[in-house]
Order: C-alpha cells, then structure tokens, then sequence
C-alpha cells in the first residue's frame, strides 16, 4: 500500500495544514522526506484553497483575494538531492478527491487578476463542471462533454537564495515600467498572507517578505500549466537546494492550451501518485537550465478539428510585428465569435476554451509582419455538429442559459 504522506481535509482552512504553503522560499522547511526510488501519494487542494464554491453566483471569482494562491503540497524533501542534481519526478496517476467530484472555470474581473481575453471579458464569471468518471460536463455549458485529461497545474522545486534575489529583482524591475498597470505586470512578494508551512515567528516574517509568489512560472518548474503532464509523464527539475523541496498543486481536471481564462482550466482537489529518482550533476550534463518534461502517453482521442487562424493585427486594424501573443488571443477571438452563431454566449465560448482539450499552436514565425497562431477545436467534444454548411449554423441554444457573472462593486 502506498503511504499518502500528505492529506488535505477540505474542510480545514489551507492555512491551518503545515504541509502546504503558498510561496516559493528556500527555506520553508521540508513538509516530509522521501528516498530516492520512493513512490508515495500527496493530496492537494484546489489552488484558492476553497475559495470557490458549487453554485450560480460568481461573486466569489470577483472577490478571490489572489495574494493568497497557489496553495501547494509539499515541499518534498529527497534523500542525497544536491544543488546541480535532476530530480526525475514520475507521475504514477492522478485523480480528483472524492469529497470534491467536480471543478470550476472562470475569468477574474480586469481589476482583480483579469485574464488573457479581460479586455473583452472584464467582468468575473464562472463555469462548474461535474465529473462523471474520466468525463465531464456542465450545467453553465449545455451540448458538450468530453474526456478530462487530469495534470498539475503547478508543480516545481524550491529555489535557492541567489536565484530567488534574481527572481525578485527582474519581476520589480518589470513592474516599475508600469506600476499602475491593471491588471499589474507582476506580482511582488506580499508578506500578509504568505503561508509558509511549519515557519512560525520572526523566521516565517523574514521568509515571507520575500516569498516569491506562485503565478508565474520560472526557471524552477512552477506554474507551467502543461496540458499533456498527466499519468505517465515525467518531469526532470533543476535541483537548487539540498532536498529539491518538491511541492505540487494547482490540479486540473481539462485544459485547453494556454489556459486562457486564468482562473483557467477545470480547476479541482485532488491527489497526485508520483515516484521520484535522481541523476546526480544531472544539470550540466545534459545542459539544463529549466525543467524539461515528458508528456503522458494517456491523450482523448480527439481526431476532427476546426482550426482557427489568428494574426498579429489588433483589433482597431493595427499591424504588430510577428506579436504570437496577439495571434493566439484573435485566434482565440475567431473561435469564440465562431461559436455564437450556434447559441452560445460569448462568455460560454470563452469558458469552454479554456476548460475542453484545445490545441494551440504557433503556426508561423517568420513571415514578416505576421505571427500565425491556430487554435485546434474538437468538434465532436459537442453533441451536435459544428462544421460549416450550406444550411448555416443550427442554434442550439437560445440564449436562456449563460455564466454567473458578477460585476464590480
């Protein structure tokens, strides 16, 4: 039987389990210790901590206090791990808690985090979706369903003191170009509620004010927001500190690429099976500087797309120079204006971008002006058919059903 070294009641406040913590920090000490060639389990919490709630009301999106996310478990200290090393980090299976078998999807208002598309969509609203096995559906999304492929969202080792200096100066650096900036360029360390698992006192209040915040992700792993990194992926991370300090959460029940909507993904409490290994001076041998990672031979089997094209043109008709960021959100933009000639809500279309199995793709990088970026949409993730027709689009919905939103106080 394999030992879950790390349990989450998803009743307790996060803050209250000293086997979790929600900023990066050398010194946050290990929450427990494997050997290498350990395999063990570590429950997680959704990255609010519970914060968001199953029902019709997206007051809860709209007043999230994002200092306080991402909340991890861990760190995982590993025997005999030194700086230079590889951690190889193998992920064995996954899966939700069953206390919480469904997840949320949402975009945070332009004020309080915002998101990829917030400028269209500034205001917070919400999907839930229910887990019905290895699928999912819901209520806020009529006419599709389709296969999760559940992942971590974030998963990383522990920085050590020199690079987590580095960290803070250049995210400082970027937001003192624009330091009324909304939503900001960065998030800088924020003391009040950092969580620092086991730290207490003076050390916990040193640590926490520099704690780097969970939302990027880095040179270290953190929140890469990868797709594809599900049972049978593995990882092989940067060792920084003696241990590694592995930690893990932010799971995912779906995703599209690119995780669009921010509060992206079908986000959920679960658990992570995983087996670690090192390779020792594993980082100048093969060269490495960030994670590299194997992708999981488990994938939905999604074979018939619609692919939508998007360029670096704003949308006042401004040209922008080979800008893939720009290509992908008007790709995005095609997709989801493409969706409303069948019923949906613009706010729907969004919301199943970034929650069904999507592919993004950049299509071209060379061809001056333009960047070419491609959104692949499966088309038989819906339960009827969204080809183009001489006929025209079939409305499947009339406008009856739409997010929970809730705007700004």
């Amino acid at each position: 039987m394999t030992d879950t070294l790390i349990k989450v009641d998803l009743t307790q406040a996060a803050t209250d389990n000293e086997q979790v913590h929600n900023r990066w920090h050398p010194d946050i000490p290990m929450a427990c210790w494997v050997n290498p060639g350990d395999d063990f389990i570590l429950e997680t919490y959704d990255w609010t901590g519970g914060a968001i709630k199953n029902d019709d009301d997206a007051s809860d999106v709209r007043d999230v206090d994002l200092s306080t996310v991402h909340y991890l478990s861990g760190p995982v200290g590993v025997k005999g791990a030194q700086p230079g090393d590889l951690l190889i980090v193998e992920l064995l299976d996954i899966g939700a808690k069953q206390d919480m078998l469904w997840g949320f999807n949402g975009f945070f208002s332009k004020n309080n985090g915002g998101g990829f598309l917030t400028d269209h969509f500034p205001s917070a609203q919400k999907s839930i979706w229910d887990f019905e096995g290895m699928f999912t559906k819901s209520r806020h999304i009529p006419g599709v369903r389709f296969a999760g492929l559940i992942h971590p969202g974030l998963i990383g080792c522990l920085p050590d003191h020199k690079m987590l200096a580095e960290w803070n100066k250049r995210e400082q650096a970027l937001i003192d170009t624009n330091p009324t900036r909304v939503p900001p360029l960065a998030n800088p360390p924020f003391a009040s509620t950092a969580h620092m698992g086991k730290m207490k006192g003076e050390a916990r209040d040193l640590a926490a004010a520099t704690g780097a915040r969970t939302v990027p992700p880095r040179e270290h792993g953190g929140n890469c927001d990868i797709k594809d990194l599900s049972r049978g992926s593995k990882i092989f991370f940067p060792v920084y500190v003696d241990g590694a300090g592995l930690s893990v959460g932010d799971l995912h029940f779906s995703q599209g690429d690119g995780e669009i909507t921010f509060c992206g993904a079908i986000e959920m409490a679960g658990w992570v099976h995983m087996k670690v290994e090192l390779i020792k001076g594993g980082m100048a041998k093969y060269g490495i500087k960030n994670p590299i990672f194997k992708p999981s031979p488990i994938v939905p089997t999604y074979n018939n797309y619609l692919i939508f094209e998007g360029i670096s043109v704003d949308d006042e008709g401004k040209q922008h120079y080979l800008d893939v960021n720009l290509a992908y959100k008007q790709a995005c933009l095609n997709a989801i204006n493409y969706l409303t000639k069948f019923g949906y809500s613009p706010a729907q279309g969004y919301s199943l971008l970034g929650s069904a199995p999507v592919q993004g793709h950049i299509s071209g990088v060379v061809d001056i002006p333009n960047a070419c970026a491609t959104l692949w949409l499966p088309t038989d993730i819906f339960e009827f058919d969204i080809n183009p027709s001489a006929s025209g689009p079939t409305k499947f919905l009339n406008g009856s059903i739409d997010l929970p939103i809730a705007y700004d106080k």
